[in-house]
């Protein structure tokens, strides 16, 4: 039986703390990865539950509507409910902007799920939401709708509807 010195302890101490170490790293790893995975799918569910809200399904049919670039006058003469749908429509697609850009739902996620729809809201509402930021001097009203359907208009000229694209599926 061989004799076990004091450096060949140590060195069997330093393989079995670097082994330790390295394990700890790969279980945290996964750890932190599958938390990930887990966020990404309670955002979306979330944005998903949005879509079922009857005031933004009600506030988008109002909108489509409207024609393009509606000034707040044109939409004020159409009555209140039409107001009151421009905000609801900015308002639920702001919160999914920041939610973007600050990457806590994933950007093709949300354009899968309302790209189509927040690019015409976004294109209808722009002059609308231009005035009314200027009437009430706040530059940043609905900046992250605006940003998000910005994003979705770029991407939308890029990407094949999935209707197109996976139609083979199965």
């Amino acid at each position: 039986m061989p004799d076990f010195t004091l450096s060949t302890t140590a060195m069997w101490a330093e393989i079995i703390g670097a082994g330790s170490i390295i394990t700890g790293l790969i279980v945290g790893w996964f750890q932190l990865r599958n938390f990930r995975i887990q966020q990404r799918d309670v955002v979306a569910i979330n944005l998903a539950q949005t879509f079922y809200s009857r005031d933004l399904a009600h506030a988008i049919t109002l909108i489509q509507q409207v024609p393009d670039g509606i000034s707040r006058a044109e939409l004020h003469q159409r009555g209140h409910a039409y107001e009151e749908a421009a905000i609801t429509v900015v308002t639920s697609f702001e919160t999914m902007g920041l939610l973007v850009f600050k990457r806590i739902a994933p950007m093709d996620l949300v354009m899968d799920l309302a790209g189509g729809i927040v690019s015409v809201m976004n294109r209808k509402l722009g002059r609308w939401q231009e005035e009314l930021r200027l009437e009430q001097d706040q530059p940043s009203w609905g900046e992250w709708f605006q940003w998000l359907g910005e994003q979705a208009q770029r991407r939308k000229t890029v990407k094949v509807p999935a209707h197109i694209e996976h139609r083979d599926w199965s």
